[in-house]
């Protein structure tokens, strides 16, 4: 039987296509510009996930390609944001929107982080980009620190699992029994207890049920991570409006990596995209 998460309500209607169009339009104007200024990688970054967000907002389906090109951009500036941080003299030639466009090395970033490093991974998986997984997994764990109290120890030990299983490293299971034990709330004390539980913990817990081959213990575990994706986001008005909300971004990239192996996925929701889930849109245009 289909278990259905219905999404919960955000902005709708003309003023949410409205937020959605002016967002993208500011981001090509951003990418446009990226090979004048070194500083600029930082906002494009952040002006590509929220247009990605924003779209899945209005086309929860992701049924338009509009939604997938936002999908690809964001993926794209993400993983030239960390393309540029690596060098510190020349340039670095990526793709993003469909052109091959030089970008000036920026050298180290401080958001060239850990957690934008997982944003930028998830929508590797979801767009099933092989090459950038392999880029992403392959930059030194100790390029993604930033200073002491920013983040728990265990977005580390995360980061470290998902590069060691991407490129076939050893120890995998130690390293993500690491990340179950760091991302406990009696260790992690930087992170809120809310944000953990709702949405940095849940994507750990179906990696777990995915590289064990648990194909009944999956959706379940997907089942509940959007529950709880949904209670975090509706505790109270002001994130049950917020965009960021819109899309269970690691949750939906596990699930891709469940669609992909076949595992029984029993469950429809809108925070997670079915034409994203299904990779409907694949090969439409390089990525």
């Amino acid at each position: 039987m289909t278990v259905a998460i219905t999404r919960h309500d955000l902005q709708r209607g003309a003023e949410a296509e409205t937020l959605a169009n002016r967002l993208s339009e500011r981001l090509v104007r951003d990418i446009d510009k990226l090979d004048a200024s070194t500083a600029l990688i930082d906002l494009t970054c952040r002006s590509s996930l929220l247009a990605f967000r924003a779209r899945c907002a209005i086309d929860p389906r992701a049924s338009k390609v509009e939604t997938w090109e936002a999908t690809v951009n964001a993926m794209q500036v993400t993983s030239a944001l960390f393309a540029a941080s690596a060098v510190n003299e020349g340039t670095v030639e990526c793709r993003i929107n469909r052109k091959l466009r030089t970008i000036p090395a920026a050298g180290p970033l401080s958001t060239a982080d850990a957690g934008n490093w997982l944003s930028g991974f998830w929508l590797a998986v979801i767009c099933r980009d092989q090459e950038r997984m392999t880029q992403l997994s392959e930059i030194p764990l100790e390029r993604l620190r930033s200073p002491q109290g920013q983040y728990d120890e265990y977005i580390y030990h995360w980061v470290d699992t998902l590069q060691t299983w991407w490129l076939r490293g050893p120890d995998l299971a130690d390293k993500l029994i690491a990340t179950i034990e760091a991302s406990d709330p009696a260790v992690a004390q930087i992170t809120p207890r809310d944000l953990m539980d709702g949405t940095l913990y849940p994507p750990i817990n179906l990696f777990y049920h995915y590289v064990r081959q648990d194909r009944d213990g999956f959706s379940p575990a997907l089942t509940e991570a959007l529950k709880l994706h949904k209670a975090y986001w509706t505790l109270n008005e002001d994130r049950a409006t917020d965009i960021n909300g819109s899309i269970a971004l690691g949750p939906l990239a596990i699930a891709c990596l469940a669609y992909d192996a076949d595992f029984p996925l029993d469950i429809e929701s809108d925070y997670l995209p079915k034409h994203l889930l299904q990779r409907t849109w694949i090969g439409e245009f390089p990525t």
